[in-house]
């Protein structure tokens, strides 16, 4: 009897913690459940979830990305340089930014497997790189004076639903694809979970890492786009500690530090649990620097948890 409870709680414990907490801020607070709280939860998400699903690629293939927070203030401010009304097509903005966020990531990518550089390293010295280059690009102020056509990409609503979160499931559903259903999907979780093995079954584990930072740098990039639409300004200083969010997401979710596991449904779960008890806490009107105590714990509990499944 202890077992199949043991494998329900190791395959759903995630899911059915997302449930309870939901179950008890509606008790705590009659405005948690409204249709309107949730799709304000949901829109706040967004941006987060799409990161972290980027951050998961990386994750699972065995590395780490702490440069997302300034690749989306360096990407976001790309974008806003050249949205503004009457200059360029939308195509235009919207091409730049996710181009610089691939270069970033293959920077990334090469340096990691061509230099033999730890990933931790490479990534923290991008993470000064890109906000360095935010800085200089915008000479250190805000882009301002955006078309609609852009600020319609974080601020507008399709169907009634709004446009980030119609992105985010877009990129959910183009991830499960990709991890699950393709080749290089596979080899992502082969190179994570044994490099020397993957290596030895004639897999091309450089170009795989490559992909994962590429994949990982173009979603912050996107994130960075609808972040700079949703605020109608590209600011330099955006996006600071953003990639502790997305990296905490992703191990709520079930993604192991380790490599060779998790799931974008994990990682998704993992996003709006951070989301709801942000959203719940603010309801509550808990003081924010509350509100880090808990997160952090939570981080750390995740951790520990990851820690035990893998020994």
């Amino acid at each position: 009897m202890k077992q199949p409870v043991a494998h329900i709680l190791s395959r759903y414990g995630i899911l059915l913690s997302l449930v309870v907490i939901c179950i008890v801020l509606s008790f705590a607070t009659p405005n948690f459940f409204s249709a309107q709280n949730l799709l304000i939860v949901l829109r706040q998400v967004s941006i987060n979830g799409i990161l972290a699903i980027g951050v998961t690629f990386v994750i699972i293939a065995g590395g780490i990305d702490l440069s997302l927070g300034s690749v989306i203030a360096l990407t976001g401010v790309v974008a806003a340089s050249f949205a503004h009304p009457g200059t360029y097509p939308l195509i235009v903005p919207l091409a730049l930014a996710l181009l610089t966020g691939m270069a970033i990531g293959a920077i990334n990518g090469w340096t990691i497997t061509l230099g033999r550089v730890a990933p931790f390293i490479v990534t923290l010295g991008m993470m000064t790189i890109a906000r360095g280059l935010a800085l200089v690009f915008s000479n250190g102020r805000p882009v301002t004076n955006l078309s609609p056509s852009f600020n319609y990409i974080g601020g507008g609503d399709f169907l009634h639903i709004p446009v980030p979160i119609l992105l985010f499931i877009l990129v959910i559903l183009i991830s499960i694809i990709i991890l699950n259903n393709t080749r290089m999907g596979r080899y992502i979780y082969a190179v994570g979970g044994n490099e020397t093995a993957a290596k030895a079954s004639g897999i091309r584990v450089n170009r795989v890492k490559l992909f994962a930072y590429i994949m990982c740098s173009m979603l912050a990039a996107l994130a960075g786009i609808v972040l700079a639409s949703r605020i109608t300004t590209g600011q330099p200083n955006a996006g600071i500690a953003y990639e502790l969010d997305a990296i905490a997401a992703v191990v709520i979710g079930g993604t192991s530090l380790l490599g060779g596991k998790g799931s974008i449904t994990g990682t998704v779960i993992g996003v709006l649990i951070i989301g709801v008890i942000n959203n719940g806490l603010d309801l509550l009107n808990v003081s924010s620097y509350y509100q880090q105590i808990i997160k952090g714990i939570i981080i750390i509990g995740a951790a520990l948890l990851d820690r035990k499944n893998a020994s």
